[in-house]
C-alpha cells in the first residue's frame, strides 16, 4: 500500500517541482524540498495516514506539506548557503590518520584506569545516563571524567 501511493505520488514529481518553484525558489532547491516531502510522505504513510481522496492523490495535503516544508527552510535561510559543487575543490590534508590514532592510544594507556574505561563505554556509544543507571555511579561524575577525558585528547591533536 506504502509503496503504491508513493509511485502514485512520483508520478507527478514535475508537478511538485513547478509548485515548488512558485513559492519563489530555484529548480535545485525546489527538487531538494520535493525529495524531502516524499520522505515526510512515507512516513506519515508508514504511521497510517491516508492520503487518498476520492481514489487520488490528496493534491491540497501535499501543497500544505510542500510550503511548509518552503516555511522552514525560509526561516532558517540565516544558517543556509548554497555551494555548487562544481565550484568545490577537494583538497587531501597532510594528516596521518595513523600517528593520530596512535597518540591518542597511548595518552589513553597513560590514564588512570577509571577515566580510561569511563571513556571508552561512552565513547562506544552507551549513553552517560544509561551508564550511570547500571554501574550507580552519579551521572555527573561520568559527565565530567567523560568531557575532562576528551578535552584532553583534542588537545593531542
Amino acid at each position: 500500500m506504502v509503496q503504491k501511493t508513493m509511485i502514485l505520488i512520483a508520478k507527478k514529481h514535475d508537478t511538485w517541482v513547478e509548485i515548488v518553484q512558485t513559492f519563489g525558489c530555484t529548480k535545485t532547491l525546489a527538487e531538494d524540498i520535493v525529495q524531502e516531502m516524499y520522505y515526510k510522505i512515507q512516513l506519515k504513510i508508514e504511521s497510517g495516514l491516508n492520503i487518498m481522496y476520492n481514489n487520488e492523490i490528496n493534491y491540497y495535503y501535499i501543497f500544505k506539506v510542500l510550503k511548509t516544508l518552503f516555511i522552514d527552510l525560509k526561516r532558517k535561510g540565516k544558517n543556509i548557503t548554497m555551494v555548487n559543487l562544481d565550484d568545490v575543490h577537494l583538497t587531501s590534508n597532510d594528516i596521518d590518520y595513523q600517528e593520530s590514532y596512535d597518540k591518542i592510544q597511548l595518552a589513553l594507556s597513560k590514564m588512570y584506569w577509571y577515566d580510561r574505561k569511563v571513556f571508552e563505554v561512552i565513547n562506544d556509544g552507551e549513553s552517560i545516563a544509561e551508564f550511570s543507571r547500571k554501574s550507580y555511579i552519579h551521572y555527573y561524575s561520568l559527565y565530567n571524567t567523560y568531557h575532562k577525558v576528551k578535552s584532553k585528547l583534542k588537545k593531542l591533536l
